[in-house]
């Protein structure tokens, strides 16, 4: 029947296939997702494993926790599994409720590293509709763009890696800010994502989407790959995996190093480390992980139009060239599961201590015309935190029922800063805060599935926040307290000729920096009175999709969507952050597509059109800056096994208001990357990536708003600031697995 497993035990694997799954193969269906006609697709299944085949009450739960139908996977139907890259998932932890939003769904390991991409967070572009971009040196986090909002880096979309949040509250450069420098793609078991505030176990940052990454557990062969390519690329890894007394243990390191084409060399430089001890399975077992990253960089930020016209800089020149910065990240983490006849229990706990310096000056000379206006922004944290929850298998009526209960906790300790600067040497302190912010939060979902084609889900989120700063100025230290109560709906009609049905509403909230919510004065001008903001801010969505597959090999989404926010999170220029600003309300499309035309070719393609404004009355304008109305995307894939593979991806960014009148607007930029290799038998592989195939000369990100050169007036030049893709480049991966 042409199934496909790649995991020998383990609570799932992938499954590709062209007829129905054999009655005697050993998968289990989930209760609330009834099973469809299949048509070469990749599907989640728990895989033979002795603990499960000697335990019927173990079977049961993997029927429960597993989404096994075919729309369980959005962005990864129809990749043909395995194929289109060296690196690539085995096997990957079960999800913990079906799918219940046409805008949900999971990509495949082996999908995620089938892309050709320029940094590490851009493998996130296969989640449909979310563009991953830079505005500054290669070690900075990145900039996201989902549903007509620019995120910044971070504010509106929850990012997670193997149970710890990326997203950090109170930052020193952004609200949100989600730095996923320390991502290995080859270690990406799979990626699950929800787009709204629809689901119970997300909370801060996930209004627009969230993002959880599970790494593998083990690897089926050990790999070691090398890379070189152009502008000093340079990168080694290696991934091992063997048994230990009852468990595997994992051990994976990476270096790399890269210039890039600017005037001033990024030179940066980082390295990073995992390792991992597990035992068992998804639904019994545990694992134990710890995690080391360190970077720096020189970095290029966004220039002023006006300087490259006037010829002043090159479009890959600085006007600052001492632009820069350094990261760290260590964590450990584990997590446990345990099933029974009446459910599955899961926890999982983490520490992380990051640290991050950043020098930029966005602005030039317009605040300081004698020593320039670079900033130096510091912050260093220890996160600690975790999540334990229980799934009841249970009836209602005699129908079939999940509760999901959980309780998640997160402590931030934090010493952030804002500093003066002149070539990274201090000049001032603008302010230096001590912050310690907790949350907890209670969440409940029942899910029922009434008949053969209804099904519901009915969710509530209580979260509360506390938040401690004592600031150098005491008129801005203080403590401020908020909570909110987040109800979740969801419906699911059909299948009906292989076509569901999807209606979701829910609210959700995101966090504001905790010194806007204490803060009283101006830090530099404590005469100058400043409003407090509110810790937590509502917002309100709902969608209505439908996903079919009426037409043999295609998965076919759209979904329709409303958001509204009490308060936007836009990004500052001249102060190099986030700031709260008006409320707003967005609505649009989104029309994801994914072919398999045969086992080793398919095709993919989405859009999504957005309408985004602010919802008040303003003089300035209603028009949200950054704003992406249109974005595009579209791959072929092809390959199996050994012998050629490859990738062709396009990537529209559509053009973008950058002030409120919509007077100034950014360009589009599309972008074209591509991959071609191939894999021997004896575990050898070979592949050529070549980025920006057709040198598009665009941006990979633009804003407007006023800065000074020497020699302009006092009051500066409002402008369009860009940052430029990167020209045409080539990278060589020569691979082993032994």
């Amino acid at each position: 029947m042409g199934v496909e497993r790649v995991a020998s035990c383990g609570p799932v694997g992938f499954v590709r296939g062209d007829v129905p799954l054999s009655p005697r193969e050993p998968v289990r269906m989930s209760l609330l997702i009834p099973p469809l006609r299949p048509a070469a697709f990749v599907l989640l299944v728990s895989s033979p494993c002795p603990a499960l085949a000697e335990s019927q009450a173990s079977a049961d739960l993997a029927e429960l926790s597993v989404s096994a139908a075919p729309f369980v996977t959005n962005a990864s139907a129809g990749y043909p599994g395995g194929a289109g890259g060296i690196g690539g998932a085995e096997a990957f932890g079960a999800l913990t409720a079906p799918i219940q939003a046409s805008s949900a769904g999971v990509v495949t390991g082996a999908a995620i590293n089938n892309r050709p991409v320029t940094r590490p967070g851009e493998v996130l572009e296969a989640v449909p509709g979310l563009i991953v971009t830079q505005h500054s040196g290669e070690g900075k986090a990145n900039q996201y763009f989902l549903r007509g909002f620019n995120l910044d880096h971070g504010t509106d979309i929850a990012i997670q890696v193997d149970g710890m949040p990326v997203n950090m509250r109170t930052h020193g450069h952004g609200q949100g800010y989600a730095d996923l420098s320390f991502l290995i793609p080859e270690l990406v078991g799979a990626v699950e994502f929800h787009k709204g505030p629809y689901f119970v176990r997300d909370g801060d940052f996930a209004s627009a989407g969230s993002v959880r990454i599970d790494y593998l557990d083990q690897v089926e062969r050990n790999l070691a790959l090398t890379s070189i390519g152009s502008f000093g690329y340079r990168r080694a890894l290696a991934i091992a995996s063997a048994p230990l007394g009852h468990g595997t243990l994992l051990v994976a390191g990476e270096a790399q190093a890269y210039d890039g084409p600017w005037d001033v060399p990024d030179r940066l430089r980082k390295i990073n480390g995992v390792v991992r001890y597990s035992q068992g399975t998804t639904l019994d077992g545990f694992s134990a992980t710890g995690m080391a990253y360190a970077g720096r960089w020189n970095a290029t930020n966004q220039i002023p139009a006006r300087a490259v016209a006037e010829g002043i800089i090159g479009r890959f020149g600085t006007v600052d060239p001492t632009d820069g910065g350094d990261a760290s990240r260590l964590s450990l983490s584990g997590r446990w599961s345990a099933s029974d006849s009446g459910g599955v229990t899961r926890a999982n706990a983490y520490v992380i201590r990051s640290t991050l310096n950043l020098f930029n000056n966005f602005t030039y000379f317009l605040d300081n015309p004698v020593d320039g206006d670079q900033f130096h922004q510091r912050d260093r944290r220890i996160v600690t935190g975790g999540e334990l929850a229980r799934i009841f298998k249970g009836e209602l009526f005699g129908l079939p029922m999940e509760n999901e209960v959980g309780i998640q906790a997160r402590f931030d300790d934090i010493r952030v800063g804002l500093f003066n600067t002149a070539s990274r040497a201090r000049i001032g302190t603008v302010r230096d805060d001590r912050v310690q912010e907790g949350s907890a939060a209670l969440y409940l979902d029942n899910r029922v599935r009434w008949t053969e084609w209804l099904r519901t889900s009915i969710g509530v989120r209580a979260d509360g926040y506390d938040a401690r700063v004592v600031s150098d100025n005491p008129l801005n230290s203080g403590t401020a307290r908020d909570g909110l109560v987040s109800p979740k709906l969801g419906l699911v009609l059909g299948p009906w000729a292989d076509t569901e049905v999807f209606v979701n509403y829910g609210e959700g909230f995101h966090s504001n920096d905790a010194r806007g919510a204490t803060i009283t004065v101006d830090p530099g001008n404590p005469l100058f009175p400043l409003d407090r903001v509110a810790l937590l801010v509502r917002s309100v969505g709902s969608e209505v999709g439908v996903r079919t597959r009426a037409i043999e090999g295609l998965l076919s989404t759209v979904t329709l969507f409303q958001l509204d926010f009490d308060s936007e999170n836009l990004f500052v220029g001249d102060a190099g952050t986030t700031e709260p600003s008006r409320p707003s309300r967005r609505f649009g499309v989104e029309w994801t597509n994914h072919y398999a035309l045969t086992p080793w070719l398919s095709l993919d393609a989405d859009l999504t059109l957005t309408n985004a404004r602010f919802s008040d009355v303003d003089p300035a304008g209603n028009r949200i800056p950054s704003a992406p109305t249109f974005i595009a995307a579209a791959g072929l894939t092809l390959g199996e096994g050994t012998g050629w593979f490859g990738s062709l991806r396009l990537r529209h960014f559509g053009p973008r208001p950058l002030i409120e009148d919509n007077s100034a607007r950014s360009r589009a930029t599309t972008l074209v990357n591509a991959r071609l290799g191939y894999n021997f038998d004896n575990g050898i592989s070979v592949q050529l990536d070549a980025l920006n195939l057709l040198g598009a000369r665009a941006s990979q990100i633009d804003y407007f708003y006023p800065s000074r050169l020497r020699g302009e007036p006092a009051e500066g030049i409002a402008d369009r600031h860009f940052h430029p893709v990167e020209p045409r480049a080539v990278r060589l991966t020569i691979a082993g697995r032994f």
